[in-house]
Formats: structure tokens, C-alpha cells, sequence
């Protein structure tokens, strides 16, 4: 997604991608249209976030450019990409059990605090991609 000069797109699966971990400023983009909603993204080097509706989606530090996100009905599912480690904040129903799988690999359950936010790492080398799914339990 990096060699991409969209800040977010959908892709022909269905998924939403977005972000751009590359860039050195800060750039964003506001009311994309997905699924009947608006989405908004600010990406660069140091941090991606997402909206929707004006409400918490995603955040990660550093940076990341996101493919493929899809929500499900019990869950979300991407695929993430990154120069380095990264700490991501998904938002979600609160107070929640969720398990998180990260290459196919159950890494664990976790539940969300009251204002629905579960965040995770996720180990990344340069340009390394992990799938990552949340799955309500």
C-alpha cells in the first residue's frame, strides 16, 4: 500500500486500505465514502489514524498503511504494514472479549475498557506484512 499515492481506497474485495507510513508531514483526507459512511484518515511516518462518522476506528504509533480492512459482524480483519513494531488501537464495542489472532496465531483474549478501546502489538521488520484479525468471543 506504501507505493500507493491514495491516502485510502477501496479495494475490489470489498476491504477499505489507508495510510502511508512513507510519508515524512502529516497529510489527510476527509469524507471518503465506504459502506454508506464517511471516513476521514491522517497518516505520516510517525502515526495513522482513522474515523468514522467523526468516531475512533484506528490508531497506530508509528505509523501504518492498512489493507484489505473489512468489518464483520463479530469482528474487524486487516492486513497491516510497517517500517517498525507498532502499537495499534482499534475501537469497539466496550467492554468486550475479543480474541486477537495475528498470522493465524491466537496471541490471546482481551477485553475493552468502557470506552470500547483494545489496543495490541504487533512486531513488524521493513515492509513486513501481518494479517490481523479481532474476534468477538
Amino acid at each position: 500500500m506504501s507505493d500507493s499515492k491514495e491516502l485510502i481506497r477501496t479495494e475490489a474485495d470489498g476491504g477499505i486500505s489507508f495510510g502511508n507510513y512513507e510519508l515524512d508531514k502529516k497529510s489527510k483526507l476527509s469524507d471518503y465514502e465506504y459502506e454508506g459512511d464517511l471516513y476521514k484518515v491522517k497518516t505520516f511516518k510517525e502515526i495513522t489514524k482513522l474515523e468514522r462518522n467523526g468516531m475512533f476506528v484506528y490508531e497506530s504509533v508509528p505509523g501504518t498503511a492498512v489493507t484489505g480492512m473489512k468489518f464483520l459482524s463479530d469482528g474487524v480483519s486487516f492486513t497491516v504494514e510497517g517500517a517498525e513494531d507498532v502499537q495499534i488501537t482499534l475501537g469497539m464495542e466496550e467492554d468486550t472479549e475479543y480474541k486477537v489472532i495475528l498470522d493465524d496465531v491466537n496471541v490471546g483474549n482481551m477485553t475493552t475498557n468502557l470506552g470500547g478501546k483494545l489496543s495490541f502489538s504487533v512486531e513488524l521488520e521493513q515492509a513486513e506484512q501481518v494479517k490481523v484479525q479481532i474476534l468477538r468471543v
